[in-house]
């Protein structure tokens, strides 16, 4: 298995709890997680992201479980704002991004570009 990127299983194990209904174990985290990760690795990364305010925990029995308690869309959102402000050429990350999107991705950006379009 491949060692992720800095920050992508932090973005991963925030992604897994957006979608989820209600409070998730560790355990419920780390199955959810695309190639999975160890038990210690979430439960290290939960106690960064309750450390940040980013979750809630609940203890269940003799566990603790966690849900999302921050915006995910405007934590990612921010965290684009950011790379962009610190480019030097900020035209060529978003041509960068742009190129990197999917076509479902890419339709999405264009139908939101064309309702902001509209708005002004």
């Amino acid at each position: 298995m491949s060692r992720r990127k800095l920050g992508q299983l932090e973005a991963e194990v925030l992604a897994v709890l957006a979608g989820a209904d209600g409070f998730l174990s560790p355990n419920d985290i780390g199955d959810r997680l695309a190639g999975g990760a160890a038990y210690t690795t979430v439960n290290t990364i939960l106690f960064r992201l309750l450390d940040k305010n980013m979750v809630d925990r609940e203890k269940r029995g003799r566990a603790y479980v966690y849900r999302l308690t921050a915006d995910e869309p405007g934590l990612a959102a921010e965290r684009m704002f950011g790379h962009l402000r610190l480019a030097h050429n900020p035209s060529a990350v978003l041509s960068q991004f742009v190129h990197g999107l999917n076509p479902k991705e890419e339709e999405a950006l264009r139908a939101l570009l064309d309702e902001t379009e509209g708005q002004r």
